[in-house]
This record gives C-alpha cells, sequence and structure tokens, in this order.
C-alpha cells in the first residue's frame, strides 16, 4: 500500500508577531488579553484582526494595563480557558506582581516576550534584559532563533504548559525587532494536524473557579495564622521538581510536533558543526543565524569550531549543553544581555555553572552585544572566533568583550 502523502502546508509570508497570531489561533485560545507595546503592538493588532475576520474565536479582554492583562487571564485559565498574552520592556514590569503569582498557581498561561532592553537609557529597541530580568521566577522560558520557530514554538508550548506533569506558563521569546518585524516565508501547519497533536483545553483541578466545588485559590501559607511554613515548602519544592520534569516533557513534545508536522526544532539545545570542534560558541536567539555563517566560514578555513544554540534557558538544560559541547576546550558565549552582578552575560553565568557541575574547566570568555537593536553581523561573530581560538588554556572570568562597543 502507497503512504499517504500529506498536502504541502500553504505558505506565507509574515514577520515574528504574525506567526505568534497564527499559532493563537491554530491553538483554538479561549481568551486573549494583551496591552500594546513597542516591539509587540503589531502582535495585537493581528490578533484584534483575526478575531475581526472570523479566523479566531477568542474572547478579547479590553484593559487599561499590563497588570490587569495577567490578572484577567488568571480568571480565564482558573474557570478552563486557554489563555494566551504578549508583552515586553516596561509591560513586563508592570504586570511584575501577577507574573509572580503564576507559576506558584501552577496556571499553563502562554506569553510571548518580544524582547526588548530595559529602561534607562530610553530605548524601544532589540535586547533580552527584560526576559533575562525574570528568568527566576519559576516561568519556563524558551528562545526562538526565526520566525518559523515562533509559530511552532507557540504552538507547542501549550502542550508543554499544559501537560499534568508540567501546569506550569510559558514564555515564548523572540527577539524584538529581529523577529518582531523580520518577514519571511512561513509554511502554516494544516488545522486538523494542529488538532490532532494538541488537545483541547480542559479545567484544571488543581486549582478551579467552580460554584460546585468550591476551593480557596492561593491560601495564605508560613507564618503566624497559617498553616506553617511546611506548605510554603512543598509549593516550591513540587515547583522545582516539576520545572525539572518539564525538560523531558519539552523534548517528548518537539519530538511528537517533528512526527505529526514534519518540521523539527531543536528541543533543548541546538549543536551545529560540533562534532569535532575544539572551540564552540554558546549562542541564544536570533543571533545564532549569522553566528553559524560565520562558523560556516571558519571551517572552510580549517578551523575546527562549531556552535551551541540553547533553545530551553528555563530550565536550564545542563546535561543537554553538556552533551553538546563535547570535548572543546575553548568556549565562547555570547549574551544579548548584562548581569550587573557578575559583569558579564546571564547566559555566560548559567554555561560556568553547567561545566563546573561536570568538571569541566575549559577556557571560557564572556561576550556582550546586540543591546538596544545593535547588530551582530557575521563579522562580530568572526571576531568571536578568533579571539575564542586565541584563549590562553588557564583563561578564568575575564573582563567582558563587549562586541558592539566602537560602532557606529
Amino acid at each position: 500500500m502507497n503512504a499517504v502523502v500529506k498536502p504541502r502546508p500553504r505558505a506565507i509570508v509574515c514577520d515574528g508577531n504574525e506567526a505568534a497570531a497564527w499559532a493563537v489561533t491554530l491553538a483554538h485560545v479561549d481568551m486573549v488579553a494583551v496591552y500594546p507595546i513597542t516591539p509587540q503592538s503589531s502582535l495585537v493588532e493581528y490578533l484584534a484582526k483575526f478575531v475581526a475576520d472570523g479566523r479566531l474565536n477568542a474572547e478579547i479582554v479590553d484593559v487599561e494595563g499590563e497588570h490587569s492583562v495577567l490578572s484577567v487571564l488568571h480568571g480565564g485559565a482558573l474557570a478552563g480557558a486557554r489563555t494566551y498574552t504578549g508583552t515586553c520592556g516596561p509591560g513586563l514590569a508592570f504586570m511584575f506582581e501577577p507574573y509572580l503569582r503564576t507559576p506558584g498557581l501552577r496556571l499553563p498561561i502562554v506569553m510571548s516576550i518580544v524582547t526588548r532592553d530595559t529602561l534607562t537609557p530610553q530605548s524601544v529597541w532589540g535586547g533580552h534584559q527584560d526576559a533575562m530580568s525574570v528568568r527566576e521566577t519559576g516561568w519556563i522560558q524558551l528562545y526562538c532563533e526565526s520566525v518559523q520557530e515562533v509559530l511552532d514554538t507557540t504552538i507547542m508550548a501549550y502542550r508543554i504548559a499544559e501537560h499534568r506533569g508540567v501546569m506550569l506558563p510559558v514564555n515564548v521569546c523572540h527577539d524584538g525587532n529581529y523577529l518582531s518585524y523580520g518577514a519571511t516565508r512561513v509554511e502554516l501547519p494544516e488545522p486538523a494536524d494542529v488538532d490532532a497533536f494538541l488537545p483541547p483545553p480542559a479545567v484544571h483541578w488543581h486549582a478551579a473557579l467552580d460554584p460546585e466545588r468550591p476551593m480557596g485559590v492561593d491560601p495564605l501559607t508560613g507564618g503566624a495564622g497559617g498553616p506553617g511554613p511546611a506548605m510554603f515548602v512543598r509549593y516550591r519544592k513540587g515547583h522545582c521538581a516539576a520545572m525539572q520534569h518539564a525538560l523531558g516533557i519539552i523534548a517528548e513534545v518537539h519530538e511528537d510536533w517533528a512526527r505529526l508536522i514534519g518540521r523539527r526544532h531543536a528541543a533543548l539545545v541546538e549543536a551545529y558543526r560540533m562534532e569535532d570542534a575544539e572551540s564552540a560558541l554558546v549562542t541564544i536567539g536570533s543571533m545564532s543565524g549569522a553566528a553559524k555563517d560565520a562558523v560556516d566560514q571558519a571551517r572552510a578555513r580549517g578551523e575546527r569550531v562549531g556552535l551551541v544554540r540553547v533553545k530551553t534557558y528555563r530550565p536550564f538544560p545542563v546535561a543537554a549543553l553538556i552533551e553538546a559541547l563535547g570535548d572543546a576546550s575553548r568556549i565562547g558565549v555570547v549574551d544579548r544581555s548584562v548581569s550587573f552582578g557578575w559583569n558579564c552575560g546571564p547566559l555566560y553565568q548559567d554555561v560556568i555553572a553547567a561545566l563546573h557541575s561536570a568538571r569541566r574547566r575549559p577556557a571560557t570568555q564572556s561576550f556582550i552585544g546586540g543591546l538596544a537593536g545593535a547588530d551582530l553581523t557575521t563579522d562580530h561573530f568572526g571576531r568571536v572566533i578568533e579571539l575564542v581560538g586565541a584563549l590562553p588554556d588557564d583563561s578564568g572570568l575575564g573582563a567582558v568583550i563587549w562586541l558592539n562597543e566602537q560602532d557606529r
């Protein structure tokens, strides 16, 4: 019997914000609450247009600001709705209180962070500082390299968030300017295939608003008058366990997507030309494309260099990263944000910690670039490769190298 050949998915040209809106539509989201902020604003417009055109059968809730956005979605999720929002920069800061509450309630809300550098000096351009600033609040964080990955990952995020062994909110992060406004060819999956991949939303009975089953949601724990600190510890321990369990679920969901839809994306990390690499770059987000081009150029010169892209940033994929880095003896980590406490990049911090846990001591260097929308070009990554290749064997935590410092 001949195998059934699926019709080719419909291809469109769109930017990352429209791709996210298509994903929300294909996922049959019930409730959307979004307040516009650059460079996320057009995402709101696409969602509103899809509802007006009858493509998306969702309730769009108009609110007065981002704090209310997430508060409204708490009620929707507690009532069993599949919910979505997106924000960045000062909008993310404004919703910080309900943002903190979301993972503690174990609500499977999906939120795009269209990444943007934070204030001040004033900037409305791309960077990872906003998303990195909330990396320890208990949300899962996935970083996309391409517009196609934005669409596919946003759909996959619902399978991950709603898995009974996870039940945590997911941030799908895509770079402001470079992916939010960068238009490219994208293949839309068939709606029937997405329906087979993503089951309908359901009421999550660990915390729900139902007059037939009344319960206290977000009870007072710890201290005098509460059930004591043991209850708080139980919540925190369960949350941490779910984050670690999510690593396996993220990989499983990506495999199911590849099998059902026919497109494969990195789940935890992506190893690029790492088979015999002596030097390695570690990247995150859209910069990775230019970095791969630089790796290809270096390989053509005979240099044994590769790249590892981090897709899942929280929970941090320690084992997958160590395996991907292989025997590389020199490693350069490129961040699009800063860790003020350590005078380096936050991804660099995590890579150093992972290497330490594996008792590995390769030479390492922190690079920071692409702040406030600055380009990270193949030339920049060529310089990174050159500097990493020249690292002395005993290189430790040295001074960070700022890639765009001389750019005009």
